[in-house]
């Protein structure tokens, strides 16, 4: 398989899952701006969306989209334990989040990284923002992760939107529960050597 990227976006989650399930992949660091790859290829042949994450499988076809990686990185080896079986409800709340998170927290910080963007209205979103942290604290007030005390795919996503907060001007300070989830998922080997891969 094949996980493009870019250092810092939300492909960090799909790079963390794969770390986690010691599965065998290449990393194809992607230039979000020129939309090539690091070898010049062109980034848009192989996901038309031009964004990351895009999984590349073994019989060329590909995946984009955030939570649907995710979902089959987890399904790939059901007994890691990132994602519950499917068809029943605890699948059905690994879903709930993986949207909210997507849809509330990643989309409502996308507009916060418009340089262009007024401060008047970057501290409007910046609000919704906040109101949507201060929503998902209590999950992580009453247990170490999402879904209960075993770490899994929504927790990688969740880590790395909340990676922008300090760049973006939202204090984590003010919802000590996601201060601690995001310290104690930092340390995890998984998501260091991700990060670390990313940084070279």
């Amino acid at each position: 398989m094949k996980l493009y990227y870019a250092p810092g976006a939300c492909s960090l989650a799909s790079h963390i899952t794969l770390r986690e399930l010691g599965l065998p992949f290449e990393l194809v660091r992607v230039d979000n701006r020129s939309k090539r790859t690091a070898n010049g290829a062109d980034y848009l042949a192989i996901n038309p969306k031009g964004y990351v994450a895009a999984l590349q499988l073994d019989d060329g076809q590909v995946l984009t989209e955030g939570p649907a990686i995710l979902q089959y990185l987890a399904d790939l080896r059901p007994e890691a334990g990132l994602a519950p079986a499917s068809g029943g409800l605890a699948r059905a709340r690994l879903q709930e989040w993986l949207n909210f998170i997507g849809s509330e927290i990643h989309a409502g910080m996308n507009p916060l990284f418009d340089g262009a963007l007024p401060e008047a209205l970057k501290a409007r979103f910046r609000d919704q923002v906040g109101k949507r942290l201060e929503q998902t604290a209590p999950a992580l007030e009453r247990s170490s992760y999402l879904l209960g005390e075993g770490f899994g795919v929504a927790d990688a996503y969740l880590f790395t939107v909340l990676g922008w907060t300090q760049r973006l001007g939202i204090d984590l300070a003010n919802w000590p529960a996601l201060q601690r989830f995001v310290a104690r998922v930092a340390v995890r080997d998984s998501v260091r050597a991700a990060l670390n891969a990313e940084a070279q």
